[in-house]
């Protein structure tokens, strides 16, 4: 009997690019001589730096101090001195930024200690342990792990989803993850559940990964209050709220969170590192990046320090095929274009991509043909090429009326687009603009 496969409505099938690094194990970086560690790595409030030039830091010591709920700490990934710290700006960021040299010795700050046995610790002792290690999502947009696991008390959740799907093309680290670390993923899991007093937690997966699926369900058999979900290969599976209604056919209302379902979704690599903080101790200073496209000599999954200046990383997956045509922090569809190799690694860097010039689209687009494909394809249900259309007038009350905050900037309307018509570049525009009008209302 064929197993039952879940999906969404709409969406879209792009070539997904994974055998590049999808069979190549894990391999772990080279120690870092320089590491630029900023202070805003996730959604919330930046850190303060709790160091100052010329102080020596160990592996794992705290430098940067949250400054609000919606944050974690950070920690420093190697040994060494502070040399410099500095504000710097980017187009989507102006934050501060610690510079450690390291001293060679990987001495480990002497305050760590693994939890281990997660069931001797209270879900208050686990929830505080979880924040103060750092964590925060891998996946996506890094909102802090702490914040999805602590819902008002009158949102009741009964089900725990890790979101395996990984949809994006290219990138593979959440697969390898699952294949070579299942049970960290597991004992991740275990502490989300227990933190949220749950008896249900899914591993949603996507059908293309039958590596992850045989891992996950040899291990998944010996608990009873977890199962493995297989879902339909298609993109942005991977979105909280389509995730969530292709598993367990409940919808998350509009502006609203999973919670609101009575869901929380965490992501692969995020559970492994909270098993990985809980076996170990130490907290979220690393995590695996695929080192991906034609525009690198050997393309790799690599578990690298946080700070990582991507020209080393590079570097260490065989250096470039000249020329590149551009670099992307994330995958083709969701990921950053980056102005330089300089820029660090950080907690969301899910993978390095290169492309060569002649893959890089050159948008020269048309007149719209009105033939609807990108609201076919749109799986939120809206209408981008009306939401486009208002961002390029200004007409900021009509796109949030059509409801642009439910935009996930999957970027399949622009994908599908057969004018070539840059819609997610002006949807998140307008979307940016709706935001700012509503703090400024406030």
């Amino acid at each position: 009997m064929r197993e039952k496969t879940y999906t969404f409505k709409g969406g879209i099938h792009p070539p997904d690019y994974k055998e590049f690094t999808a069979n190549k194990r894990t391999i772990k970086a080279k120690e870092p001589q320089l590491v630029t560690i900023p202070m805003q790595q996730h959604i919330g409030a930046p850190c303060k730096p709790i160091v100052k030039v010329g102080d020596r830091v160990k592996v794992g010591e705290r430098i940067g101090e949250p400054q609000g709920f919606v944050s974690v700490p950070i920690h420093s990934s190697i040994a060494g001195i502070v040399k410099k710290i500095y504000e710097t700006h980017s187009p989507t960021i102006k934050t501060t930024c610690i510079v450690i040299e390291s001293d060679g010795s990987n001495e480990v700050y002497e305050g760590i200690k693994p939890k281990r046995d997660i069931y001797r610790l209270s879900k208050e002792e686990i929830l505080e342990f979880i924040k103060d290690s750092g964590i925060t999502g891998l996946g996506g947009a890094g909102f802090p792990t702490h914040v999805k696991l602590s819902p008002p008390p009158e949102k009741h959740i009964d089900t725990v989803i890790i979101n395996g799907a990984e949809c994006e093309p290219y990138l593979t680290a959440d697969y390898r993850q699952m294949i070579e670390d299942p049970e960290k993923v597991i004992l991740g899991l275990s502490a989300i559940m227990k933190v949220l007093n749950v008896i249900r937690g899914v591993i949603a997966i996507e059908d293309n990964k039958p590596g992850a699926i045989e891992a996950m369900k040899n291990i998944v058999k010996w608990h009873t209050d977890m199962e493995v979900a297989v879902l339909k290969t298609k993109y942005p599976q991977g979105g909280e709220k389509r995730l969530i209604h292709a598993v367990i056919g409940r919808k998350v209302p509009s502006g609203g969170l999973p919670m609101d379902a009575g869901v929380v979704v965490n992501n692969v690599g995020t559970a492994a590192a909270i098993g990985n903080v809980i076996d170990t101790g130490i907290p979220l200073i690393e995590r695996i990046v695929t080192v991906t496209g034609k525009g690198v000599r050997n393309p790799q999954n690599i578990k690298v320090k946080i700070g990582s200046p991507f020209k080393e990383v590079i570097k260490q997956c065989g250096g470039y095929k000249e020329p590149v045509g551009k670099i992307i922090m994330g995958g083709p569809m969701m990921g950053l274009a980056q102005f330089t190799d300089q820029v660090p690694v950080i907690k969301t860097t899910s993978g390095i991509l290169l492309m060569p010039p002649e893959d890089v689209i050159e948008h020269n687009p048309q007149p719209c043909i009105k033939c609807a494909s990108c609201v076919d394809v749109c799986p939120v249900g809206l209408l981008p090429i009306k939401l486009a259309s208002f961002a390029e007038k200004e007409m900021w009350d009509e796109a949030e009326e059509y409801g642009i905050l439910d935009c996930i900037e999957c970027g399949s309307c622009s994908f599908i687009c057969p004018a070539k018509r840059p819609l997610l570049e002006r949807i998140r525009v307008a979307k940016g603009e709706v935001i700012a009008r509503r703090r400024q209302n406030k």
